[in-house]
């Protein structure tokens, strides 16, 4: 790397991002675990990608959550050649890029959808103008997100109550046990990636290792 790398903190998303200058790359749709995240298989690799810029209600998150990840589901079906832009690599592993298909840019996609929020924290090595205009213009037509009555949660704001909260997760509800030793389940254990969302809404946060808003991906 040159002098001109350096690393910074992304504390909503819970990760160290390294900066990096890399060309567009291809690759081919392998899965789609949220409204801003993928997976992608790139020669003999396989990698996960964050959406830049962008923030999709999470999928835990009502309402609004598992909209978004089908309306990505649609635009990226399995199979789909793209191209990533790729702006950071996380200390996870995970691309940090936005995707391209075709001529479509799919970040200024979701926000033109009303699908997905500009992440205005994070929103360096993008086109701030362009993602303004998009996020206005869904907000002004009550599109997607912007369609609920009387808003939504925005996703950091959710992830960060979610955290806050998963302390006390055992009290309150009907499953009482939640978060105790006994109740506690390893995804190895659950046999399939949708019993492990279906968890992570009961409150079992800590099927999700990465705060993503999704759990176990491994079963996948």
């Amino acid at each position: 790397m040159n002098s001109g790398d350096r690393t910074v903190r992304l504390g909503a998303f819970g990760i160290g991002l390294l900066l990096l200058a890399l060309p567009v790359q291809a690759a081919t749709v392998l899965s789609v675990g949220d409204g801003d995240t993928i997976t992608i298989a790139s020669g003999a690799q396989k990698i996960r990608v964050r959406l830049a810029c962008i923030d999709a209600p999470e999928t835990s998150q009502t309402p609004y959550g598992m909209e978004s990840r089908q309306v990505l589901q649609g635009l990226l079906p399995i199979g789909s050649e793209v191209t990533l832009r790729t702006k950071a690599v996380d200390r996870y592993g995970r691309s940090v890029a936005e995707v391209l298909k075709g001529g479509s840019n799919i970040n200024q996609t979701l926000v033109r959808s009303g699908d997905a929020f500009v992440y205005w924290q994070y929103i360096s090595g993008c086109d701030r103008q362009t993602y303004s205009l998009l996020e206005n213009d869904a907000r002004l037509k009550g599109a997607g997100v912007w369609s609920v009555p009387g808003g939504i949660q925005r996703p950091w704001d959710y992830r960060r109550g979610r955290r806050g909260g998963s302390s006390s997760s055992s009290t309150g509800g009907g499953a009482s046990t939640t978060g105790t030793s006994s109740s506690k389940y390893r995804c190895g254990e659950i046999g399939s990636w949708s019993k492990a969302q279906n968890l992570l809404k009961q409150g079992h946060t800590y099927l999700d290792r990465d705060g993503d808003g999704e759990a176990c991906e491994s079963l996948k």
